[in-house]
């Protein structure tokens, strides 16, 4: 293709020199530039773009040769091929996809009436039976109890942060419930219990991310085609249905997840109006929604890194725009530095403080925390509580692993079983607060307590007598149940006597000869007195006959963290008290505290003893394990079953399209390098396309193929945000391949077009009928399902079992 001359050429030059001098940067170069490539008559279009895009760097040129090729209608003739006479009016044909230039108030009538339609859609479907079962349904058992803990201001601990449970508590707050329901297990009634206001709640949020999708791929595409097409397989997803409707933290995170990703799109549609009123808002949202996002669950962090490569991208650009100075670069660099960095972690950290304000009381959640930290919550045994500040030799006291997360030196009757070192009494870790945690402190030589204060000092020999049991804190050369390395530890002996294996060193860490042994402060190690061992947690949690509690052992690194203890209680009246108010942290610690016990709590997150966990590959394709399924996949086991399943239809296309996406991108890209340039409209359109494409592919990829490298043990519902954006795309490659197909046909004749198009139009109307159709199908699977289990043959739902594993 040659490059056009006469009014075109004209049209370009006067469009250039109106658009540039409205935006402030007019420039004599492009003008320049323009006239001598139109006087070269051997000069290809492919050419006069890459000149133009080096000497102008004026996207708006481009754009304004694009639209008019593809949307603008010459509607006054130009009388004169001077440039300081002519003047263009375009006119806007009402089509499907409108000019980037254009504002919201400029949509066609068309498109307010499709996005009306499906936001009645998103209503209809999301809110219908929101109220059964009137049971507690899955993980409702852990979230609702959390909101219930809010409410009454009582301290828990949780691997997620504190956002999402939150809102749960203060929607149920603000409807009524009063915080009374245990929320014990699945199934229980929840008779007068006021719990609709929590579950409305949570699906009005999950509903919202259908029209934001919607909304995203309009921003990115501007083609209301694909805007319709990645909102109908959102909204016809009977997983994503089922998943939105419950007291649980995803719907939540999905909303502000496609609210950033919204955002991000609006920020892109503004690149030529920085600085304005409505940039900065929609800046200031974009980081808000990170913000919440990752105050939810820390997966909101993949979210936060794809806003990030955006925000990159964008800057580079603004770095390459050689018709302004790097100065400006600089302030684009700054403001979003200020409302995507500043911002979200200024609001990040007021979730936290709120967090930490609300919950107040003591709660089973306490043991997981410092000392210092228990301090701070009302009815804790060590809030406001007095305790001598040294240690002395007959005080009863707490051990507490120094660990993050720690728990505290435990033991109970139970013996470790055969072939788990020697058959003695079981020493464990435990995360919460009895009686099994108190050991008297003893001199390695007696029994007899000496009748005066005698301090325990650095470097003392001592024993520990477990309290309840009489046994003596003791380790031999038995392997260790799991850290096979290390030495087993035991409970030994009777009525407090035993052997020389009781014996252990206390060494303070970093302290020095006749140092006294304080209480909280002092970080304490216990080294085993004959095989030179240090009592260790391992963090390593024992099997079902050992109730799931951690190993502790005796490891003969002696420079090994989780050998580090502390006392916590200290009992003996012999010695002063003094006021624990003394080892109180400050907010900050607090903050950085739980983070780090949140973080240890996830790493622990392993499957358990004949625990089969999900694997990444099957999400996709649908696949379930059978072992998972009973317990993770049935939302309602009763008479009204739910089962979260995808709606296979479009799950399975979605795979289809990501390969097709992949191919086509990779022809594009071949196309581009080779210099086989279309039509400027198809150029134009593909990269619009491929571009909004790849960013939704690079969004599936960093929420999806991190899983591949945990080891935490997996759910199926952790697929569903890489979900949406393969919806996302599967809407955009749909379109892209519908609308393109039909303008690489040679020859361009007359009926090869016509059928072709026909063909591709029926060929996306049938699949629209099948993924309507197939929702239809499967929604029983969200609303509820009554009678025989699917592998019955009577079953209405057997000719459904299209895969072994659907155990619905």
């Amino acid at each position: 293709m040659r490059w056009p001359s006469g009014d075109l050429g004209v049209y370009i030059l006067q469009s250039t020199v109106h658009v540039t001098a409205a935006t402030g940067a007019a420039s004599l170069k492009v003008g320049e530039v323009v006239l001598r490539y139109l006087h070269r008559q051997n000069t290809s279009e492919y050419q006069f773009q890459l000149v133009l895009r080096r000497k102008c760097c004026n996207l708006l040129v481009l754009r304004t040769y694009y639209e008019h090729r593809l949307s603008l209608e010459m509607v006054e003739e130009i009388s004169s091929k001077s440039v300081k006479t002519a003047k263009i009016v375009p006119k806007f044909k009402q089509t499907g996809e409108t000019n980037i230039m254009k504002t919201v108030e400029d949509k066609p009538l068309i498109w307010w009436l499709i996005f009306i339609l499906i936001l009645i859609a998103t209503v209809t479907t999301r809110f219908y039976k929101v109220t059964e079962p009137d049971h507690v349904c899955w993980d409702e058992t852990h979230f609702g109890k959390m909101g219930s803990w809010y409410i009454n201001r009582t301290f828990f601990f949780d691997v997620h942060p504190p956002l999402g449970k939150m809102l749960i508590g203060l929607s149920g707050y603000l409807t009524g419930y009063n915080g009374s329901f245990p929320f014990e297990k699945p199934g229980d009634k929840y008779e007068d219990t006021k719990y609709i206001g929590m579950r409305v709640f949570c699906t009005m949020l999950g509903a919202t991310i259908v029209p934001l999708a919607f909304l995203t791929v309009w921003e990115l595409t501007q083609s209301l085609p694909s805007s319709v097409y990645a909102a109908t397989f959102i909204l016809c997803d009977v997983g994503l249905l089922t998943l939105n409707q419950y007291i649980l933290l995803d719907p939540i995170l999905l909303c502000f997840m496609m609210c950033a990703l919204w955002g991000m799109s609006r920020i892109g549609s503004l690149q030529h109006q920085p600085f304005t009123f409505s940039w900065w808002g929609w800046m200031s949202f974009t980081g808000m929604a990170l913000a919440c996002s990752i105050s939810v669950k820390f997966v909101g962090l993949f979210i936060v890194l794809l806003v990030g490569l955006y925000t990159l991208h964008e800057l580079w650009r603004e770095l390459g725009d050689l018709s302004k100075p790097v100065m400006n670069a600089v302030k684009h660099l700054l403001a979003r530095t200020l409302c995507l960095i500043v911002l979200p972690v200024i609001v990040y950290v007021l979730f936290f403080y709120i967090h930490l304000v609300v919950l107040n009381k003591s709660g089973n959640g306490d043991g997981f925390y410092s000392s210092g930290f228990q301090s701070q919550l009302e009815g804790n045994s060590l809030h406001n509580a007095t305790m001598p500040r040294h240690l002395a030799y007959g005080a009863i006291i707490t051990l507490k692993n120094h660990r993050t997360g720690g728990g505290y030196l435990h033991s109970h009757w139970h013996l470790y079983p055969e072939g788990m070192g020697a058959r003695q009494q079981q020493i464990t870790t435990y995360s919460h607060k009895d009686d099994n945690n108190r050991w008297l402190v003893k001199k390695f030589d007696t029994n007899v307590l000496p009748p005066d204060n005698v301090l325990v000092k650095h470097g003392d020999l001592i024993r520990l007598e477990h309290i309840v049991t009489r046994r003596n804190l003791h380790s031999h050369k038995e392997v260790a149940p799991i850290s096979k390395k290390h030495y087993q530890v035991t409970g030994y002996g009777e009525n407090g006597t035993g052997d020389a294996n009781d014996v252990w060193k206390v060494l303070i860490v970093n302290g020095k000869e006749d140092d006294i042994v304080e209480t909280v402060t002092s970080k304490l190690k216990f080294v085993h007195y004959l095989h030179h061992c240090a009592l260790t947690s391992s963090g390593k949690t024992l099997p079902k006959w050992a109730y799931s509690q951690q190993e502790v052992s005796c490891n003969p690194n002696m420079r090994d963290k989780n050998s580090m203890w502390n006392i916590e209680d200290n009992i003996f009246a012999k010695l002063p008290n003094v006021s624990f108010q003394v080892y109180a942290p400050g907010f900050l610690e607090r903050f950085l505290e739980s983070h780090a016990v949140m973080l240890q709590g996830n790493s622990d997150l392993k499957p358990k003893e004949g625990e089969v966990t999900s694997r990444p590959w099957q999400w996709p394709i649908n696949y379930r394990t059978h072992a998972t399924e009973k317990k993770g996949q049935f939302f309602s086991g009763s008479k009204n079953r739910i089962y979260l399943l995808g709606n296979p239809i479009i799950w399975w296309g979605n795979i289809v399209f990501l390969i097709f996406f992949s191919l086509a991108y990779l022809f594009a890209s071949v196309q581009e390098q080779r210099g086989y340039l279309q039509d400027p409209d198809i150029l134009y359109r593909r990269r619009r396309t491929l571009e909004a494409g790849m960013w939704m592919f690079t969004g599936w990829l960093l929420h999806y193929v991190p899983f591949w490298a945990m080891g935490r043990i997996l759910y199926f519902h952790h697929y569903f945000p890489a979900l949406l954006f393969s919806c996302m795309l599967t809407g955009i490659t749909l379109n892209y391949i519908l609308e393109t197909i039909p303008m690489f046909v040679p020859g361009m004749i007359g009926h090869t077009i016509y059928h072709s198009t026909v063909g591709l139009v029926l060929s996306g109307t049938v699949y629209s009928f099948l993924f309507f159709f197939s929702f239809y199908l499967f929604s029983p699977l969200a609303y509820g399902m009554d009678g025989p289990s699917a592998s019955h043959p009577e079953s209405p739902l057997h000719p459904l079992r299209w895969m072994d594993s659907w155990e619905f």
